[in-house]
C-alpha cells in the first residue's frame, strides 16, 4: 500500500507472557518497552517477558521496618519490595518504592 509516494511499514509485533500464570499479550512498539500486567498468582503487578523465554519471576517481601510508608504489598496483604526476573543468562529487578506523601496545610 502506498501514501503520498511512501511505503506503509507494519510495526513488529512482540509477544509477551507470564511465566507465573496463563496471561499473554502482543505490543507492536518501535522504542524498547517492557510489559507488566497484574499477576493473580503473585497477587501485584508484575512484568511479563517475550514468549519463550526461559525464566522465575518471583516476588520478594520486604525485610525492613515498614512503619507507616505506603507499601506495594501482595494479594495476602505482605509488603512487597521488588519483583525479580531470573534467566540463565542473568537477571531483572523492578523496585516497588514506598508512595510519598505530601501534607499542604495552608
Amino acid at each position: 500500500m502506498t501514501i503520498s509516494g511512501g511505503l506503509l511499514l507494519a510495526l513488529p509485533e512482540r509477544r509477551w507472557e507470564c511465566p507465573n500464570c496463563d496471561h499473554t499479550d502482543v505490543t507492536r512498539e518501535v522504542a524498547p518497552h517492557a510489559r507488566f500486567h497484574h499477576c493473580p498468582k503473585l497477587g501485584i503487578s508484575a512484568p511479563m517477558v517475550p514468549a519463550g523465554t526461559r525464566c522465575k519471576v518471583e516476588a520478594v517481601e520486604r525485610e525492613d521496618y515498614i512503619g507507616r510508608d505506603d507499601v506495594q504489598r501482595d494479594a495476602d496483604g505482605r509488603p512487597i519490595m521488588s519483583v525479580i526476573t531470573t534467566r540463565e543468562d542473568g537477571q531483572d529487578c523492578a523496585v516497588y518504592a514506598p508512595t510519598a506523601h505530601l501534607n499542604l496545610r495552608s
